[in-house]
């Protein structure tokens, strides 16, 4: 029951916070206006190449598959592919905490960081391998 009232309090105040973006009115005396204005200017075009960069990559799949659905869902899929990487080793790293660390003592600790690992691994192998059966299937069987 402690662990279900953490979690949810954990959970409570990381959904209540909020984004508080600082700005500084004060200018330093050995720093002119322009340099900040460079700065600024230098990271919104950043920014904006980043941008175009990813509408560019969506649209090339949009023009692969034929279909603006088609084309979001692989893009999508293709994101979550990259991204499942450092959450699958975060989650391995967790689950062997669980199976070799606290479960020396605790039985049911050891079978809950095994039951943990293989559901990780399991969503691992489903997040590398959807995209290709994706492509297979819309543009293999679609024509």
């Amino acid at each position: 029951m402690k662990k279900i009232g953490i979690l949810l309090g954990i959970v409570l105040c990381v959904l209540s916070s909020s984004v508080v973006f600082a700005t500084n009115t004060k200018t330093m005396p050995n720093r002119n206006n322009t340099e900040n204005q460079i700065a600024q200017s230098t990271t919104m075009n950043q920014l904006v190449e980043m941008k175009d960069k990813e509408k560019k990559t969506l649209e090339d799949y949009q023009e692969a598959y034929g279909s603006d659905t088609y084309g979001l869902t692989a893009y999508i899929l293709n994101k979550v592919q990259i991204y499942s990487i450092p959450f699958c080793f975060i989650g391995v790293a967790i689950s062997a905490i669980y199976q070799y660390v606290l479960g020396i003592r605790k039985l049911d600790t050891r079978d809950k960081g095994f039951a943990i690992m293989i559901s990780i691994i399991t969503l691992f192998i489903i997040a590398q391998v959807l995209p290709l059966i994706f492509a297979i299937v819309v543009k293999g069987w679609r024509g």
